[in-house]
């Protein structure tokens, strides 16, 4: 292996909205040094940190057009029946919410499920329960999009803060149109994202999987059994 990929190994792209946080961190670090080396020390393991949290490293994305990935890194916290967020203007009608949790350690790029166009982009404003737990879709604070495929069909994405997380960021407005695996936001320190899937489209994962954003197939749109509940 060549010394740039092993470098590549370890050293991933940063996100443009990690900067500013990267320079915090380290001129904190520079004035940690001024009073003792070993403040200083924790804070250079802080500022490295603070660096692999906003890594926005590439993504390989299936090339089907049928295949909904997962929007973000993390595990299947939660695999419900669920109506949409209201303020998307959708059905009111229960479909099937997968949700990603995404800890402190995992990449916080968000990436759009499956092709399509933007149809809305609303933020609420909430608390900041602990993003694993059920309560956080509908009490924290979220961002939700509704994405339609060029078949027609409609599905959900909602961003929620957690329990650290205290900023949304989304890069998209209604009216764009985005193939499966691009940026669409992210959600700093901590956080979740549910997908709602089109009616009848059925998950395939399960609770505690990982998640990889922009890789890991959570449904198919071709192949849609009946669901039962799994790992409850």
């Amino acid at each position: 292996m060549s010394r740039m990929n092993m470098l590549g190994t370890f050293i991933k792209p940063m996100h443009p909205e990690g900067l500013k946080f990267v320079g915090i961190f380290a001129a904190v670090t520079a004035g940690l040094f001024l009073f003792t080396p070993v403040l200083g020390w924790v804070g250079v393991g802080l500022t490295i940190w603070c660096y692999y949290f906003f890594r926005d490293p590439e993504r390989v994305t299936p090339t089907s057009p049928d295949v909904i990935v997962s929007p973000a890194d993390g595990i299947i916290s939660l695999i419900e029946q669920a109506v949409p967020p209201a303020e998307l203007g959708m059905e009111d009608k229960a479909l099937i919410r997968v949700s990603v949790f995404m800890n402190v350690f995992n990449c916080h790029v968000n990436r759009i499920p499956i092709a399509g166009q933007i149809t809305a982009v609303t933020y609420r404003p909430g608390k900041f329960f602990n993003a694993s737990l059920d309560k956080a879709s509908a009490d924290n604070e979220r961002n939700s999009l509704c994405i339609r495929t060029s078949e027609g069909q409609e599905l959900a994405i909602v961003q929620i803060a957690g329990l650290v997380a205290r900023r949304i960021v989304c890069f998209v407005k209604p009216g764009d149109v985005l193939q499966t695996g691009e940026r669409f936001g992210l959600i700093r320190f901590g956080s979740r994202l549910d997908v709602y899937l089109p009616p009848g489209v059925v998950p395939r994962v399960s609770i505690g999987q990982t998640m990889v954003a922009g890789e890991t197939v959570l449904a198919n749109l071709q192949r849609s059994e009946g669901w039962q509940p799994v790992d409850q």
